[in-house]
């Protein structure tokens, strides 16, 4: 790669030679930057690069380190019309590695009249006021540091950071997006992404966000323990950018990571997750205590893999399965077929909070799967789900009910419109929920004495079912089309060992809520019911099925 600029070159040569361990997708990147670097119209502005390292690392008393100075390197890089060659940056790396630091010296000197645009706005957004502050409080620290020297340009508040010179601001935002309409961002700086469980804060400041000259966008985090939201859509993005299925994206993933669970037990790969590993000692000490540790601790094993290592690992008393394992199971289920033979899992723990209804059909060893879940609006849970449950209402996963309670006959609707196109041989519910929908499930044909097509499904069952139930996930067999619905309820579901609080281990399992209030468990659960009572019938399909994966 030759841009002239050495801080780009220097570093992809490194990646590239096996100087410095790189994941694939570093790898990727650096081909990703040569392709849209190797245009000869592109100017790469070494100059003013060189100044913004000077005056961040006199001003922070800060030396950049090469990956630092790479990025600082690509946010100045243009097109002849004068727009970013990069518009947006993805950066994920382990935790620890000073991603927040760097990110405050950046912010700070795109306010300064050396980046030459007035009015360069810098909102810094996060999920909590602390984590938001973070970044924030780095530029204000300086300022005092600096004051002497540097308060006839700057006025500081606990607030905001504003520059005198070029009229800039420097602002941090919670989660509260509802109050975030009609900003004038130039610098959007979304922090720890892997929290987020819902899009809507971030297209909130997009919203008002563009109308100034090099406007760009930051989203800095590690991996974490959130599927299915922000993070996974912006790392399915990150791949398809990467793998040049955009060319004309304006997106730069930087993705330090390992590669494969293996490479965590080699130190000398920690450095693909870890890019300020060689320069930080204290991390490595810290790192090097922790993977000692992980033997005998679970938890500091899980985030040892998911926060150090950005390759997210389930623990078997902690998560049902690998999160892969749920992702794939966004494949067709063509249930749209008439006449196939199914059984019905009903579960919930309150009609005052959640319920869910699944509709399952087994063929061959494949398992198709048909949802629908039942929001109770005046439950006092409510505003602890942190999901997009309203966007799932409107694409007919869910049914918000603006009532007391969800009235059992609503499930039985909804059975009965299944039962329209399918026949179903079975219910199955816990049996200490049959009574509150013992009538509705009667009124539309299904009762355990008179038609023996109820089954009361008991712990043991539960038990019986989960080795089947792991299967189909490491076998990759479930096909529940496209539910983001299930698959949450699946992930906010854990393994316990049967027997183990009262020191009888019996090597089976139970299935449990990692958290009580926010992460509901119903819609897995009424497929675990369904699944208790599955039939095989594979004479309902004929030549077989497309289990071709769509996008989640």
């Amino acid at each position: 790669m030759i841009t002239g600029c050495p801080y780009i070159d220097l570093y992809a040569k490194k990646l590239r030679s096996g100087e410095t361990p790189a994941s694939r997708e570093m790898l990727k990147a650096m081909d990703l930057v040569e392709r849209k670097l190797s245009d000869s119209t592109v100017t790469v502005d070494t100059e003013k690069t060189q100044r913004a390292r000077e005056l961040i690392e006199r001003y922070f008393r800060m030396k950049l380190l090469d990956w630092e100075l790479f990025v600082l390197a690509l946010i100045h890089c243009y097109y002849p019309d004068d727009t970013l060659v990069f518009t947006e940056f993805f950066i994920m790396m382990g935790r620890g590695n000073g991603k927040n630091g760097f990110i405050s010296a950046l912010a700070w000197y795109l306010t300064t009249p050396d980046h030459g645009v007035s009015g360069y706005n810098v909102d810094i957004i996060a999920n909590s006021e602390d984590q938001a502050r973070t970044s924030f409080e780095d530029v204000y620290d300086m300022l005092g540091l600096n004051w002497d020297k540097l308060q006839r340009f700057y006025t500081r508040t606990k607030e905001e950071i504003t520059s005198l010179r070029t009229g800039s601001y420097i602002k941090f935002n919670t989660s509260n997006a509802r109050t975030k309409d009609g900003k004038r961002s130039a610098c959007l700086i979304f922090d720890e992404e892997h929290e987020y469980e819902s899009d809507e804060n971030i297209r909130v400041f997009r919203s008002g966000f563009g109308k100034r000259r090099h406007c760009r966008i930051f989203k800095i985090t590690t991996n974490g323990y959130v599927r299915d939201g922000v993070l996974d859509a912006d790392l399915a993005l990150a791949a398809s950018v990467l793998d040049g299925e955009i060319p004309e994206s304006r997106l730069c993933p930087l993705i330090y990571k390992v590669d494969s669970e293996d490479e965590v037990k080699e130190r000398e790969m920690w450095v693909k997750a870890n890019p300020s590993l060689p320069y930080f000692p204290t991390l490595r000490v810290e790192m090097e205590q922790e993977f000692a540790e992980m033997p005998h601790s679970k938890t500091v094993e899980l985030d040892f893999y998911t926060k150090r290592m950005n390759m997210p690992r389930s623990n078997m008393e902690i998560a049902v399965t690998e999160w892969a394992n749920i992702a794939a199971t966004s494949r067709p289920n063509r249930v749209d077929r008439p006449g196939l033979v199914c059984t019905v899992g009903i579960d919930f723990a309150s009609v005052r909070d959640f319920a869910s209804a699944n509709l399952h059909c087994r063929i061959g060893d494949r398992r198709l799967d048909v949802h629908h879940s039942w929001l109770c609006l005046r439950s006092p849970d409510l505003g602890r789900i942190k999901a997009p449950w309203r966007e799932w209402a409107e694409r007919g996963l869910l049914t918000p009910v603006d009532d007391v309670e969800i009235s059992p006959q609503l499930l039985a609707n909804w059975i009965l419109a299944q039962a329209e196109n399918h026949y179903i041989k079975t219910v199955a519910l816990d049996s200490f929920r049959f009574a509150l929908v013992k009538e509705a499930l009667r009124s539309i044909g299904f009762d355990p004495k008179l038609y023996g097509n109820v089954y009361l499904v008991r712990p043991s069952d539960i038990m019986r079912v989960q080795p089947v139930i792991d299967s189909c996930f490491s076998q990759q067999l479930f096909a529940w089309g496209d539910d983001p619905v299930l698959r949450w309820a699946a992930n906010n579901t854990k393994l316990v060992r049967a027997g183990k609080s009262g020191g009888t281990d019996t090597g089976n399992y139970y299935y449990a809520k990692i958290e009580g209030k926010s992460r509901k468990t119903d819609p897995f659960m009424a497929l675990a019911a369904s699944m208790c009572v599955e039939e095989t019938n594979d004479e309902d399909v004929e030549g077989g099925l497309d289990m071709g994966v769509i996008s989640a």
